[in-house]
């Protein structure tokens, strides 16, 4: 069994602070700072070039990969590390179209991220070749799918309401009708119990700096399933995706496996703060993680609506359909939001009207829920939020 307890000694949280946003950022593990100097002293400082070699920097991507393997229900030796989610996603999209040459559609939802129907947008404008990207309702995506689609991409989790994707019964079903499937694990890596092998995804990317606790432009991940690890063909053909790179050859062929998912230069330092991060879940199970973010979350909904009626529930309430995030709905979301982080609650706010709470067994319990609950009761009862400076939105909301 998962001791929360002793996970949650093992983070930084402000003292007075209700840290409810580890959907957007994870907070600092305490051991984090102490590993980056270690790792810029003894290793970048004293070994300067030699460490890729002698630190095994190199073999980083792959060996942390492995680490968040366990986490998200893949083989080891399919995930590696590196980029930003985007370019991750963009990696994938594209290797899971060539998968599929004589079809055109790729199939996603409007509670995708932005940026995953940013990124194929672009894509598509690259190519040239008439692809088209089908946005529908996210209870329509079952009833969406058919033989003219070549991927179906969705983020598991609804960024929003938190609404949970059946990844497996969605895979499944695209699978029977040739469809390669992309899942944006962004909002469930760290949260829910993800089992890419037994739900045989075809690929599947995210990002460490939320539930996983990386810190600010942590690396992404990308993940291939077995069956396509030797066959996709890598759009973005960077120098360590290269069989051979230190050969220097002129021409691309791309090494075997997870490895030709490879860009750039693995980001060491970043690597260095995402391990200590690493070394608390390597404490803890994921289904232990699954079952108390359910019972936190259905607790806040039970401790929010008694007490102010006037935020209405905008993600589901049937526990195993969402998340580990609840979001209210209020027409000053902005605002109300603004008013609880002054007085030590930590959520976000996304547009147009939805106050996100996102749940992290890790370092909140039962304590930390039923405090947020009073304190945004006394913001709601008296409109505390009704203040000018709570309605000036800042660059990051």
């Amino acid at each position: 069994m998962t001791d929360f307890a002793a996970t949650k000694a093992m983070f930084h949280i402000p003292e007075g602070m209700i840290y409810l946003d580890g959907n957007s950022l994870g907070p600092l593990p305490l051991e984090a700072p102490a590993n980056m100097a270690r790792v810029m002293r003894d290793e970048w400082g004293d070994m300067l070039i030699t460490g890729w070699n002698k630190a095994g920097w190199m073999q980083k991507s792959t060996s942390i990969g492995d680490r968040i393997s366990r986490l998200i229900g893949a083989e080891p030796g399919h995930v590696i590390m590196g980029d930003t989610l985007s370019i991750k996603v963009y990696q994938a999209l594209a290797s899971a179209l060539e998968l599929n040459p004589d079809r055109k559609v790729i199939l996603s939802d409007n509670g995708n991220f932005p940026s995953d129907l940013y990124m194929a947008q672009g894509l598509i404008q690259s190519l040239e070749k008439g692809h088209e990207l089908r946005v529908v309702d996210p209870e329509d995506v079952a009833a969406n799918l058919s033989n003219d689609i070549a991927v179906l991409m969705l983020t598991e989790v609804d960024y929003r309401s938190g609404r949970l994707h059946d990844m497996k019964a969605l895979t499944e079903k695209a699978h029977a009708l040739g469809i390669i499937t992309v899942w944006d694990l962004a909002h469930t890596a760290g949260a829910t119990d993800v089992q890419l092998s037994a739900c045989n995804a075809d690929f599947a990317v995210g990002c460490t700096y939320k539930y996983l606790n990386g810190g600010p432009g942590a690396p992404a991940f990308i993940y291939v399933n077995p069956k396509h690890a030797n066959t996709a063909r890598p759009a973005l053909s960077g120098w360590l995706g290269h069989d051979a790179p230190f050969a220097f050859d002129l021409d691309y062929r791309p090494h075997s496996g997870i490895e030709r998912m490879r860009v750039g230069t693995p980001p060491v330092l970043a690597l260095a703060a995402l391990s200590s991060a690493l070394d608390v879940w390597d404490m803890t199970n994921m289904a232990d993680i699954r079952a108390k973010s359910k019972e936190l979350t259905s607790l806040f909904i039970a401790e929010v609506e008694t007490r102010c009626p006037e935020l209405i529930l905008a993600s589901p309430r049937d526990a195993d359909a969402r998340g580990s995030q609840v979001s209210f709905a209020f027409d000053h979301g902005y605002a109300a939001m603004q008013a609880l982080i002054a007085r030590g609650v930590v959520g976000d706010f996304r547009a147009p009207d939805i106050m996100r709470f996102g749940f992290t067994p890790l370092y909140i319990d039962e304590g930390d829920v039923i405090n947020a609950a009073k304190i945004i009761e006394d913001v709601m009862t008296n409109r505390l939020w009704d203040r000018d400076e709570y309605k000036v939105k800042s660059a990051v909301t």
